[in-house]
């Protein structure tokens, strides 16, 4: 089945009301706070969707069920580890947030360190934005080429052709709302948009019921005789090295899910300004926790229909579907099995898992930028309609560098030959780069010894540490065996890192 005439004017026209209504819902901007932070008058509940769409990209829609269909259910264990994650930022990270009044997650570490420490610390969350956002962008353009080019009507382009008509699309669009609206349009679209990329999940799952001779009975007997309703693995039969490389044991994902959620909730600014929208301290707290258990569901949601498309393609591996990995699994659904118009509707909730974590990004791109980097040192006597039209110039100027650094992870992936292996850094960078933040805010906030030296000497030692334990190009120049650490441990081991190193800093320098 090619997509019909009817599927590409419902992604068009999604596409088009999408920027209309972003701009339309949240009014007109008159200063930096309304344009960052909502005027503090969005509701919790709104936050709480804006948060979970955020983190929530196409890639998600597309390769959870994979998850499922190749494995089991063992990837819920990780969500277990945010919900921890977000209930100790709540106590301990937000308070401090609004008795400061602050506008950015750095400004806490100008206050307590110094303003070096915040420019170090913003510039680092640009730097992880930059390169994890282009791989991201990129990474979206994947799952949209394979529908479309399963689709029909691209058939005749290349892969590159495709994937820089994806992400131009989604960069545009988002970009218009975005950089009219602000953090109100970024917040209720993500909202809108939240609740068609569930919609669309939902349907195709019912569909797939009624296509499966049995029902849902059928693929939960199906699942069970294979093995892949196993939820919970403790890995206690690895030995070591194994074992701190797997990422979903139980007490991996516990931790280190526990941890990475405290730093990407509690030191990233993409979250961090969601979270300073909410009108009291109660609101932003209610918002977080329950996005842990929202996301959770959401998770459960896709590995169920993983589950379901088991049953429905009997069990069959990729290669004999015709696919070329398991990735592409619900993706070859969604073109061959779903009515007219729904298939449109499908790819437009791609388009919307794609955007809303784009705008986020922009924002709060251009929040840290224009208030940690320019108004401290530029902008000190700038009326607030001088730094509104400067925050929307830095907006758009961030647009350009993401869609530039997609478009160069998408012409280096697809180079003949061996992947280049920055691609792999860059879809990786986000998770290391967290511990260093994290060890930080953790520095900052519970020992009072150290300072802006010690911080600083702690911080990089975190980032540089790190690189020597994640897998890839420079752990591949290393001698000998070397140790890999799971994607879940790079945050507890690079804060670690900072804390300590921040310590001995003090201790060392004192002693002297």
């Amino acid at each position: 089945m090619e997509f019909s005439v009817i599927d590409y004017i419902v992604i068009v026209l999604y596409l088009v009301g999408v920027a209309v209504i972003g701009i339309r819902i949240a009014g007109k901007q008159t200063s930096t706070s309304d344009y960052f932070l909502g005027g503090h008058g969005i509701p919790w509940w709104a936050v709480l969707f804006s948060v979970v769409a955020t983190e929530t990209s196409t890639l998600t829609f597309i390769s959870i069920p994979a998850v499922a269909y190749g494995g089991d259910l063992t990837f819920l264990q990780i969500t277990l580890g945010y919900i921890v994650g977000r209930i100790l930022v709540s106590l301990f990270f937000l308070p401090k947030y609004y008795e400061g009044n602050l506008t950015t997650a750095y400004q806490f570490l100008a206050n307590r360190f110094g303003p070096s420490m915040r420019n170090a610390a913003s510039t680092t969350f640009m730097i992880t934005r930059l390169l994890a956002d282009g791989v991201r962008l990129f990474a979206t353009a994947i799952p949209l080429a394979i529908i479309l080019r399963l689709g029909g009507a691209f058939s005749g382009w290349g892969d590159l052709e495709v994937y820089l008509l994806s992400i131009t699309a989604i960069s545009a669009i988002t970009l218009i709302y975005t950089l009219i609206g602000g953090i109100k349009a970024v917040v209720w679209m993500d909202v809108m948009q939240m609740a068609v990329y569930i919609g669309g999940a939902l349907l195709a799952m019912g569909i797939m019921i009624n296509g499966l001779p049995n029902g849902a009975w059928g693929a939960v007997s199906t699942a069970l005789e294979a093995g892949k309703l196993n939820l919970v693995d403790f890995g206690f039969d690895m030995n070591f090295s194994d074992f701190i490389a797997a990422p979903y044991t139980f007490f991996t994902a516990l931790i280190g899910g526990a941890i990475f959620s405290v730093a990407s909730h509690g030191t990233d600014q993409l979250i961090v300004q969601r979270l300073l929208t909410t009108q009291n301290l109660k609101n932003s707290q209610r918002a977080l926790v329950w996005s842990g258990f929202v996301v959770a569901l959401q998770f459960a949601l896709f590995l169920v229909i993983g589950l379901l498309l088991y049953a429905f393609y009997n069990a069959q591996p990729a290669e004999a579907l015709g696919l070329a990995t398991t990735d592409e699994i619900f993706a070859k659904f969604i073109v061959e099995q779903l009515p007219v118009g729904l298939s449109g509707l499908i790819v437009a909730a791609l388009f919307a898992a794609a955007m809303s974590s784009l705008s986020s990004s922009l924002n709060s791109l251009a929040s840290s930028t224009t208030l940690d980097l320019y108004k401290p040192y530029f902008g000190k006597e700038n009326t607030e309609a001088e730094d509104l039209r400067i925050s929307r110039i830095i907006t758009i100027g961030w647009a350009i560098i993401l869609t530039g650094s997609a478009f160069f992870f998408a012409i280096l992936q697809l180079q003949e030959g061996e992947r280049p292996a920055v691609v792999e850094l860059g879809l990786g960078i986000a998770s290391y780069t967290y511990g260093g933040l994290l060890g930080a805010f953790v520095l900052g906030r519970w020992f009072d010894s150290p300072d802006l030296t010690d911080a600083l000497i702690g911080f990089f030692a975190g980032l540089i540490s790190l690189l020597f334990m994640v897998e890839g190009p420079i752990q591949n120049l290393l001698p000998g065996e070397a140790l890999a650490i799971a994607w879940p441990l790079y945050t507890v081991v690079g804060s670690l890192i900072v804390v300590v190193v921040g310590n001995l800093s003090w201790w060392t320098r004192r002693a002297s």
